[in-house]
């Protein structure tokens, strides 16, 4: 085995790395549980949760985006979302994004339609008949003043 001499400089200095990637390491395990879309790579990881729930579920996942709300059929309660505008058939009408619930033991006031929100909650499964459908059951959901990015591509 070969011996690498260090400076007292480069000593200190290998040091002060390890300690900031202690440091950094450990802060990171705290959030470990919260996986938090971001806008960059936002349709990126909106579809990863959908294709591998089953390593998604019951973590939170944070995100911002547009708070929709909307009536299908003859259903009795609106579903709610939180989306981004991307790519679909005819330039930018697809979105992706997630629906959103108050578990009826916390449940709060849902905002306006169109606002920009940052929404916080666990990843749950909701099954209707043999159906089965992803949604966050709310923990926080904060309409913002600032607005992101609308309509994303990546």
């Amino acid at each position: 085995m070969r011996k690498i001499k260090l400076s007292r400089n480069s000593f200190i200095t290998v040091l002060f790395i390890l300690a900031i990637a202690a440091f950094t390491g450990g802060c990171a395990k705290v959030n470990k549980d919260i996986v938090e879309i971001k806008e960059k790579m936002f349709i990126s990881q909106v579809n990863d949760v959908y294709l591998n729930f089953e390593d998604y579920l019951g973590r939170t996942i944070k995100l911002e985006g547009i708070f929709k709300s909307e009536q299908f059929y003859n259903d009795v309660e609106p579903y709610r979302f939180v989306i981004r505008y991307g790519p679909g058939c005819c330039g930018t009408d697809g979105n992706a994004g997630f629906e959103v619930k108050w578990n009826k033991d916390r449940e709060q006031q849902y905002p306006a339609a169109e606002s920009w929100v940052e929404a916080t909650g666990i990843l749950k499964i909701d099954k209707d008949g043999s159906a089965q459908y992803l949604y966050l059951d709310l923990s926080s959901l904060d309409v913002l003043s600032k607005r992101g990015a609308e309509v994303v591509l990546q």
